[in-house]
């Protein structure tokens, strides 16, 4: 029986994140580490310029960029994010993700 909670990510084994997951022309590329009712933890890149139009969740997000920068929208109000940065977007709100330049992030949403 598997009780592996995290997934597509080694244990007991030193990396970096943002290199889990790698660039593609023209597109987002997604991995998802954690999936479940209460948390879910996913590595993206973003070519430059490719986005998440507006939405909303049912949990806070927080996003940390390992590479590059990028926009985030909360509301009606603009960050910019670089490496290393972090914000929260709070539940229920509306936001959007947009890459300035070719980026990395993970994204945690607590649910």
């Amino acid at each position: 029986m598997n009780n592996k909670i995290m997934k597509n990510i080694a244990a007991a084994e030193v990396m970096a994140l943002k290199e889990l997951v790698n660039y593609q022309d023209g597109q987002i590329v997604s991995k998802t580490l954690v999936q479940n009712a209460n948390v879910s933890i996913t590595l993206f890149a973003f070519d430059k310029a490719e986005e998440i139009s507006t939405h909303s969740s049912h949990g806070d997000a927080m996003v940390c960029v390992l590479d590059g920068t990028a926009e985030i929208i909360i509301a009606d109000e603009k960050f910019k994010l670089m490496e290393g940065q972090t914000i929260v977007m709070p539940a229920e709100i509306p936001h959007a993700v947009y890459a300035l330049e070719k980026m990395k992030f993970i994204l945690t949403v607590v649910f």
